[in-house]
């Protein structure tokens, strides 16, 4: 059974809280899409994304779609005031000059060291992985948004991936529905964690060794 909505949300809306006014930010599929749905009103910024938009607004009024008008994971989108088009060869030449600010990703496995595995699992037929390399090594700033842990309770935040790595040592924040890490040359920082949750159970669930920030806050619920 996949994550539930509420869950995603929450992710979504600690992620979002990362964007400021002015940033070029690009969005992968899943819950950093859920993302433009969740951003403050007085932050202004313009979505990327590789097939060629660069301006995407919140998702649309179910019943108002427009069948053009889609994001890299085919999902429809609006647009807003200032946005432009161009075609994924002008998408990519931005990500791979650095202009993009932040990526948002999903992930399969995080390493304890920021390495990143997000484009396919050993023997299921999923799709390869997109703009996923280039995002990963050319935007300033990688954040990975995922549950804490597998379909079968395994911890995703390895010591060291076991799946095929999309890029290594690139991932700066990690979000899951338990906790915030910041990714350090040192090793992971934990940050944040959401109410509901404990270090203890953190801990346990995470398969590589962390260690807390003097200033570990509690992320209240909705």
């Amino acid at each position: 059974m996949g994550m539930a909505i509420t869950i995603r949300n929450q992710i979504a809306k600690r992620a979002a809280a990362e964007i400021r006014t002015g940033m070029v930010v690009n969005l992968g599929i899943g819950i950093p899409s859920m993302i433009p749905n969740h951003l403050a009103e007085d932050v202004h910024v313009m979505f990327h994304a590789e097939n060629g938009i660069v301006g995407m607004g919140a998702s649309p009024i179910p019943g108002e779609e427009d069948e053009n008008l889609c994001n890299a994971g085919g999902l429809p989108v609006t647009i807003i005031e200032g946005a432009s088009y161009c075609d994924s060869a002008i998408a990519f030449a931005m990500i791979r000059r650095g202009k993009v600010d932040i990526t948002i990703l999903g992930a399969l496995q995080v390493s304890g060291k920021g390495d990143l595995a997000n484009w396919i699992v050993p023997g299921k037929k999923i799709p390869g992985m997109g703009g996923a390399m280039e995002l990963a090594q050319k935007t300033q700033k990688v954040i990975v948004v995922m549950g804490h842990t597998d379909s079968k309770g395994q911890p995703k935040i390895l010591q060291q991936c076991t799946l095929p790595l999309t890029s290594k040592s690139c991932v700066d924040m990690i979000i899951t529905d338990m906790a915030v890490f910041d990714v350090r040359r040192e090793g992971l920082v934990l940050r944040e964690y959401f109410d509901g949750c404990t270090i203890e159970t953190i801990k346990r669930l995470t398969g590589c060794q962390f260690t807390i920030s003097d200033q570990v806050r509690v992320i209240p619920k909705e």
